[in-house]
């Protein structure tokens, strides 16, 4: 425990809580409120931050342990904490209660792992953040609850009190000191105020951005390059291992350049330069007016219009013509008048002051020559507002720092250069400015430049779909037709998964803007608060996004990677491929092209309709991978973004609230204005309600009377006998129970007798002319993006439950069930079989779970559940018995009827079925659990 220390730090207070973690809900809650209560009030009247410990032992409450010991409690339901913190509204004044909210955090579950017991134990934190913002000029007097023995209910204190921290404890201030504690609250505001501004310095290696400090000194100002500034380069040696990075100067509008380096005319930079451009070479000496040669080539030839300039600036071969051979003081002397002189020939007489930029490019350990030009262009340019250096090494720029000083001051030259920047980066950085219709694919880095991403990098990272930062620009917008661009945009609003394109054109403004739900910016200010390491310090953090289905999770998922991907490496994780791979590839994609990996950009990595097991197998691979490589950072390697569909959002929010976001179908007020605006726009726009049904249903906020009188009207007149219908009847059955389900465009082709479809042959038919009118409006055709497969789905799966209502008539689900089991045509064909069987075993077996989101937990899949109540026990016996006949014998769905059995007390059946499932696994816990069940 801990007393006041610079506010900002928290101060600590303990609490072992053993006992009252026993006692029922009303004592539980209104303990842990008062004491949470009294703690907040001492720490907001005093201007501190704190948080208070349950789980942890105190002098006072628990003697059998020593002091601070963490000894953890039992946590029964994690709400009725995070519900006791209702007590705010009863304990503080009207007008504190949204401040004392807002100060006040949720609770904080942290597991805690005793080597006496296996029994699952925690330590619940709440901290208190009195914000200055939120605090100044108010105090906090509270009353406390209290439970009564007697009367069994709850009562508070008589008197409101007010709290401070003194010491480690939270005391009362004693009536004779009142007016003095009052006096005090304007410097403690001060004081607060101050140590806010003061912590405000995040205490983690920021680096320069040097990516916009380069496009700002090479473009004088502008962010993208063209033909209005001619470039002179200076620069040395180029190693070897360099001349794959200097591609950029390729396309730099160079008017010549100042060679340092002594090769330079028979290998290495010159040459390279010289494949791709016609070049004019000179010596220094060319510039001349003493030789024999009369007028120097340099006054004949050098101008803006000719070829690229190439001088020579290196040995003495040649140097002085046919004069006698001097000593090393006169060569130099010579060599620093004839550099005057051209220096003073390009600036003063062939090219006008702004109309060109001097590059310093130290490639290799400079040389006094060097700094000798510098300081030629410095005087003649009267200053370094067009010069530019650039310098990988910053050993090669501080020794050229040190002999430039002479000249201009250090500050000068640290603002005309970019230091520390792989050379790798300023290329692919130069690179995307360029005005070019083929630019590579890049992605940001550390020292805020680029890096790029070749095709080949890009393949070996197959289990990632990598987001770059100039995602899609490869499109060519000149042949962009308006069709095209607004079946992109339809085909969204229709009810099709977000995809970058929708929030390219969105970008670019040739199509709509995409509303941003408020969620998105929930999520986007979590991941602000993880990045700063305010919540949490893990090396793999998770950000949560639980929806209702059809809500947009998915879409603002991807709007926080969309408007990340300049800032942080993110991709979507393809959960086909097993988490070591994708461990893999993840760690792969973090170091790529960086310079230290100690220092790298956290990866973002979206997940979507996960598996629980296969998260938590991920993040545990990607945690010990990270812990191999002991390096402390305060932001997270890894960053995953877990987006799942859920029935009950808002519960599993308040699970977890720091580090969760629920979206749901029910719009706020502002977002019902954006979606309404947005709706009369399209309308605007001719655009017929079947192209953009899904948003239409979400303007209604997925209203069950408009669902139903929705689709009953799009089924007027539709032949029910016909075998499109009877094929949007089997899918609306797979949508509505098993979620993300669809069927493939292969088996829906086959079923109506359409041929087989290959994604090689051009396709002789169009799968929609083959459509009743109903059916094009409710299917929708999607490309799965881990399998590529394409498919159908219903636009929505309460649309699909409205269809499955609406043209069932009499006809009991069961027997649709039976019949799709009988359809052999689906259940042959061989492209995409794996993934139908999956959604047919799905719809029988998969239970509804709490923790996956569900709003309940059920005994049975949810068809099962339906059958059993709506037709019996015997027809879910039947069907069910029908699938295990049908799918080869599976020893799941053999124990699925043991249990059937069992729970309606048909014993003999349950046993001769469990005996089954057994035959078939011999050795699956689950399967011998399910015997023991029958037996007991």
């Amino acid at each position: 425990e801990s007393g006041v220390n610079d506010l900002i730090t928290p101060c600590h207070e303990y609490k072992s809580f053993a006992i009252a973690a026993e006692l029922n809900k009303n004592q539980l809650q209104s303990k842990f409120a008062s004491e949470v209560i009294r703690f907040a009030s001492a720490c907001m009247n005093i201007r501190t931050n704190g948080t208070i410990h349950f789980g942890i032992a105190d002098s006072i409450e628990d003697r059998g342990h020593k002091h601070g010991q963490i000894i953890g409690i039992k946590v029964k339901e994690r709400e009725h904490y995070v519900d006791a913190l209702d007590y705010i509204e009863k304990c503080f004044c009207e007008d504190l209660q949204e401040t004392a909210r807002k100060c006040i955090h949720p609770p904080v579950f942290v597991e805690v792992v005793s080597k006496d017991t296996q029994e699952q134990r925690f330590v619940v934190e709440v901290d208190i953040e009195p914000t200055s913002s939120l605090v100044k000029d108010k105090l906090f007097e509270v009353y406390l609850p209290k439970y009564n023995e007697g009367s069994h209910k709850v009562t508070l204190t008589k008197d409101r009190a007010l709290y401070q921290r003194l010491g480690a404890k939270s005391e009362l201030v004693k009536h004779n000191n009142l007016a003095t504690f009052i006096q005090g609250l304007k410097d403690r505001d001060t004081q607060r105020e101050k140590a806010e501004l003061s912590s405000a310095e995040v205490h983690t290696q920021i680096p320069q951005n040097l990516g916009r400090k380069l496009s700002i000194l090479l473009n004088d100002g502008k962010s993208y390059m063209d033909d209005s500034l001619r470039y002179i380069l200076v620069t040395n040696r180029c190693e070897k291992d360099n001349l794959n990075y200097i591609n950029f100067l390729m396309h730099l509008n160079i008017f010549c350049v100042f060679d340092f380096d002594e090769n330079s005319n028979i290998s290495g930079l010159y040459s390279k330069y010289k494949e791709h451009h016609a070049t004019r070479s000179y010596f220094l000496q060319d510039f001349s007016n003493e030789g024999k040669t009369g007028n120097p080539p340099a006054q004949k030839h050098l101008s803006p219009f000719d070829q690229t300039s190439w001088i020579f600036c290196n040995g003495r071969s040649d140097f002085l013509g046919d004069e006698k051979p001097c000593d090393e003081n006169t060569w130099i002397r010579t060599k620093k008048k004839y550099l005057k002189k051209a220096v003073t020939r390009i600036c003063d007489e062939i090219l006008p002051k702004g109309s060109f930029i001097v590059l310093f490019l130290l490639l290799s350990p400079v040389q006094k020559p060097l700094v000798d030009a510098f300081q030629e262009f410095y005087t003649e340019m009267n200053g370094t507002e067009y010069i530019v250096c650039i310098a990988e090494s910053r050993e090669n720029y501080e020794k050229w720092a040190h002999l430039a000083q002479v000249s201009c001051s250090i500050q000068m030259l640290e603002q005309c250069s970019v230091v520390g920047m792989k050379l790798s980066h300023v290329d692919a950085t130069i690179q995307a400015m360029l005005p070019s219709t083929a630019q590579p694919r890049h992605l940001p880095v550390f020292m805020r430049g680029l890096c790029t991403l070749p095709s080949l990098e890009e393949e070996k990272l197959f289990s990632l779909e990598i987001l770059c930062v100039d995602q899609c620009d490869e499109i060519k917008l000149d042949l962009l037709t308006e069709k095209e661009i607004q079946e992109i945009e339809q085909n969204f609003y229709r009810g099709k998964k977000i995809i970058w394109e929708n929030l390219w054109l969105a970008d670019k403004r040739l199509c709509g803007e995409i509303i941003e739900r408020e969620a998105c910016k929930d999520a986007s200010k979590l991941l602000d608060d993880i990045l700063r390491g305010r919540e949490f310090n893990y090396s793999v953090a998770k950000l949560k996004i639980f929806h209702h289905p059809g809500s947009g999770g998915s879409t603002i998922a991807r709007q926080v990677l969309w408007k990340r991907r300049k800032d942080l490496r993110c991709a979507v994780i393809k959960a086909s491929y097993p988490p070591v791979t994708v461990c893999e590839h993840a760690l792969a994609f973090r170091d790529y092209e960086e310079k230290d990996i100690s220092c790298c950009l956290p990866v973002l990595l979206l997940i979507e309709d996960y598996d629980e097991d296969y998260l938590e197998e991920l993040r545990t691979e990607l945690m010990d991978a990270v812990a191999t490589r002991k390096t402390n950072s305060p932001r997270p390697y890894f960053i995953l973004l877990c987006c799942r569909r859920s029935n009950d959002p808002a519960r599993l929010c308040k699970a977890s609230p720091l580090d969760t976001v629920a979206v749901t179908h029910k719009l706020t007020d502002s977002e019902k204005i954006l979606f309404k605006t947005k709706l009369e726009k399209l309308k605007q726009k001719d655009t017929k309600l079947e192209f953009i049904l899904t948003f239409v249903l979400m303007c209604e906020e997925f209203n069950a009377t408009y669902v139903r009188d929705f689709v009953e009207h799009i089924l007027q007149d539709i032949d029910r006998s016909s075998r499109d219908t009877c094929l949007m009847r089997y899918v609306a059955l797979l949508n509505f129970y098993v979620p993300n389900s669809y069927v493939s465009l292969s088996h829906c082709e086959a079923f109506l007798g359409l041929g087989v479809y290959t994604e090689r042959k051009s396709r002789a038919y169009d799968f929609k002319s083959h459509l009743s009118e109903q059916a094009r409006i409710i299917f929708i055709e999607l490309k799965e993006s881990t399998s590529y497969i394409s498919s159908v789905q219903i636009i929505h799966c309460l649309v699909a439950r409205e269809i499955l209502h609406q043209l069932s008539g009499n006809e009991p689900q069961s027997q649709l069930a039976m019949t799709l089991l009988q359809e052999k045509t689906l259940f042959e064909n061989r492209f995409g079989q794996e993934e139908f069987i999956k959604f047919i075993r799905d719809l029988f077996i998969r239970r509804d779970k709490r923790s996956r989101g569900d709003s309940t937990d059920t005994l049975f899949s949810p068809f099962i559940e339906h059958v059993c109540k709506a037709e019996g026990c015997e027809k879910a016996i039947a069907v069910l018995k029908a699938a295990y006949e049908l799918i080869g014998k599976d020893a799941f769905f053999a124990q699925q009827l043991a249990r059937l059995h069992y729970n309606n007390e048909k014993f003999k059946e349950a046993e001769y079925w469990a005996g089954v499932a057994k035959f078939h696994s011999p050795d699956d816990s689950y399967i011998l659990d399910t015997e023991g069940q029958v037996y007991r």
